[in-house]
């Protein structure tokens, strides 16, 4: 268990907020497989854009028995506060505020990961979200905004003065993107400059790497992001084998199940016609990772209803465990 201000969450292996990817069914399902916690897509805090359909999609809760944490995203404190009130008006049990997304369209409006150019501005967001609500409010930030102004640190020290209960460190500059070799020993640095929990984040696959980056950083947990495309199960397997439990990974036809409820769940939560559509992403992700060929996955995309999408998925054989079927 890990604590986060007041509240636990239940195990030191996190999913991370992904916009298009982290939605409702997914978080759902990640946290039924174990994840020790799940956070929404981000939601601007435009005033304008709170109640849009795919907002108030956004903000629904995922994880039942789970937190309901709400991600938020901005550049006006006083916007930010309002929408942090509004979450918890819906049921949040904790804010969690991006200053990490590097997305052009995002940091174009000194959002995401472009506030960390602006220190006192960081300041004033977390001072204004932090006492507008009563629950926890965490932070996901990057390294710094360059390789050569890793500030990291210094971000999450504002943090911990401005009542943050828990940070979340990807280990590259908004410059790198998702670019090159992530780099830990600034996670350290910021692990050795506050007191409150902090998350590390960046290419975490397996078990052995998250142990790898929790030894070399100190931090009190790992989020895993990218690597959980496709692999709902990823931070419950992760988490079980960090907890030294018996956790053997799970072999293809639970790997299928898994993908095959989260494609009837997604059907059912976007309607048929959006679903077909939205699932597409992460099936293919499956599907790749499981020896599909590009023909194989061009003609999944073909596909235009949920039957046929589940009965493709139900047909599909493991390409590697076919080969070693065949060798014996």
């Amino acid at each position: 268990m890990l604590q986060i201000g007041s509240l636990v969450v239940r195990n030191r292996v996190w999913l991370a907020p992904m916009a298009g990817i982290s939605d409702r069914p997914f978080r759902r399902l990640a946290w039924r497989l174990g994840a020790g916690h799940v956070v929404a897509e981000m939601t601007a805090a435009n005033k304008a854009l709170w109640d849009s359909p795919r907002s108030l999609e956004r903000r629904q809760a995922g994880a039942a028995g789970g937190l309901h944490a709400i991600q938020i995203a901005g550049s006006d404190p006083v916007d930010m506060a309002q929408a942090a009130r509004l979450a918890v008006d819906a049921g949040a049990d904790l804010i969690d505020i991006n200053m990490g997304c590097p997305a052009k369209k995002v940091c174009n409006r000194m959002a995401g990961s472009a506030l960390l150019q602006d220190e006192e501005l960081v300041g004033r967001i977390l001072s204004a979200v932090v006492e507008a609500v009563d629950v926890p409010v965490t932070l996901k930030t990057r390294a710094g905004w360059s390789p050569e102004r890793r500030n990291a640190p210094t971000v999450a020290r504002i943090a911990e003065d401005a009542g943050v209960a828990a940070l979340v460190i990807h280990g590259r500059t908004r410059a790198c993107r998702f670019k090159g070799a992530v780099e830990y020993r600034t996670i350290r640095r910021v692990v050795d400059a506050v007191s409150i929990p902090v998350i590390a984040n960046g290419d975490i696959a397996d078990a052995g790497t998250a142990r790898r980056v929790l030894d070399e950083t100190g931090a009190a947990g790992v989020m895993i992001g990218r690597a959980a495309l496709g692999a709902p199960w990823l931070p419950g397997q992760v988490a079980a084998e960090l907890a030294d439990r018996d956790a053997s990974a799970p072999d293809f036809e639970t790997r299928r199940a898994s993908i095959l409820d989260l494609v009837d769940g997604t059907h059912s939560f976007y309607g048929e016609r959006r679903g077909v559509r939205i699932i597409r992403k992460q099936a293919s992700a499956f599907l790749e990772a499981h020896g599909a060929s590009r023909h194989e996955i061009r003609a999944f995309h073909s596909l235009e209803s949920a039957a046929a999408q589940l009965g493709a998925i139900g047909a599909f054989e493991d390409i590697h465990e076919s080969n070693l079927k065949e060798a014996v």
